[in-house]
């Protein structure tokens, strides 16, 4: 629960600060009482006078107002928590080397509290190595990033980097005030995104996968304390949260290797991943020159990774699996629960708009091995991941 908890909003330059009036609005509703400190390029984003309006507290900006000295050390010890979001990659950079040349980061330096951080920045910032490592530090001193967003950034650009929204902020909060670790102690292997068969060392047979669902459903388990084995397709995301161990595989079968290696010891196994279900039956050493006006392929099945290690699973391990259906949805979902001897399995439709493959939203159906089936709303994939695994922790008893 948030109610009472004391939160420091940070707000720093980025165009993402306008998402700060939400989230401000949405941790009061929670119970939090919130107070603002803004760096001053934030206010050519958004007015401090929204949010002073907003929190029912002043605005600290400056280290004095009308000759009076604002106290940042008081600021940082009123707080039960610290969130700078947006979190900039001129902050992020500042909070891993202890600079303090504004008032945000004199109360982020003084603050006892946890900190969480929300980067907000485009792309090749957010893949930039020295942002990397300055991730590296401020999580090595103790703060906690919440992963950044995928989609369309201000730049035009596609991919990481967005600030995540409001709502994800205020759960990963709550999560971690509720003290929230139903899966402390547990391993759990999870698979994500795609996999490429080759062809050729050029062309190869894949799908459209972008790994988000198997990625955020690795950081609801580590913000529930399990130890988490990622394996991953070839995929542009990243992991920050240490709980996560990241393996990345290009090939069904290197999939299969990693997966099966980790298997007897994992309490949990969740298989998220778009397995490609053939492969060329021969791989070509050279790149396959255009002769003809047409090219045949013979193809062979994949190993099926769920079906296999199904097999193999024991009474004390939980299995989920995915199927994404465009026809006769509900049959072919429960034939693939029973078949690769799944626990419960979480079926999304192509047909449903904003579900699927590249979308950053999900709709799902999860049908157990009891015969209970549940419908869930359209909603972020990162909430979805929440739904699957609570689902997981009250109906298993994991």
């Amino acid at each position: 629960m948030l109610q009472g908890k004391k939160i420091l909003l940070g707000v720093t330059g980025s165009i993402a600060a306008y998402k700060s009036a939400l989230l401000t609005r949405l941790l009061i509703k929670s119970g939090c009482e919130v107070k603002v400190v803004m760096t001053k390029s934030a206010c050519d984003f958004i007015t401090p006078m929204t949010l002073s309006t907003l929190s029912n507290h002043a605005v600290l900006i400056d280290w004095s107002v009308d000759n009076n000295w604002s106290n940042h050390v008081d600021a940082g010890l009123w707080a039960d928590a610290m969130v700078i979001a947006p979190c900039t990659a001129t902050t992020l950079s500042k909070m891993a080397n202890g600079m303090s040349d504004n008032m945000l980061m004199a109360c982020y330096l003084s603050a006892k509290c946890p900190v969480f951080v929300a980067p907000a920045m485009d792309l090749d910032m957010w893949l930039h190595p020295a942002t990397k490592n300055n991730i590296r530090s401020i999580t090595d001193f103790g703060n906690q990033v919440i992963p950044v967003g995928n989609g369309f950034l201000a730049s035009g650009l596609h991919g990481d980097g967005r600030l995540a929204e409001p709502e994800e902020i205020v759960n990963y909060l709550d999560t971690f005030f509720n003290g929230n670790k139903p899966l402390a102690g547990k391993n759990i292997l999870i698979t994500a995104g795609p996999t490429f068969e080759a062809i050729d060392p050029v062309r190869f047979i894949g799908n459209h996968s972008s790994g988000k669902m198997g990625f955020a459903i690795a950081d609801a388990c580590a913000r529930r304390g399990a130890k988490v084995i990622l394996v991953s397709g070839p995929v542009s995301l990243n992991v920050t949260h240490e709980g996560i161990h990241l393996i990345r595989v290009k090939s069904s079968d290197e999939m299969y290797a990693a997966c099966a290696n980790v298997f007897e010891d994992c309490d949990i196994t969740i298989l998220a991943a778009a397995v490609a279900d053939y492969k060329p039956e021969h791989v070509a050493t050279q790149k396959i020159k255009k002769k003809d006006n047409d090219m045949t392929l013979d193809l062979v099945k994949t190993i099926d990774i769920a079906a296999t290690l199904g097999g193999k699973k024991s009474f004390k391990q939980v299995m989920v699996g995915f199927a994404l259906e465009t026809n006769d949805e509900i049959n072919h979902a429960k034939g693939k629960l029973y078949t690769k001897n799944l626990d419960f399995i979480v079926l999304n439709s192509l047909g449903e708009f904003g579900s699927g493959f590249q979308y950053d939203t999900n709709k799902i159906t999860i049908i157990d091995r009891f015969d209970n089936m549940v419908d869930f709303e359209l909603k972020p994939k990162t909430e979805v991941a929440d739904d699957i695994i609570d689902y997981l922790v009250t109906h298993f008893n994991t």
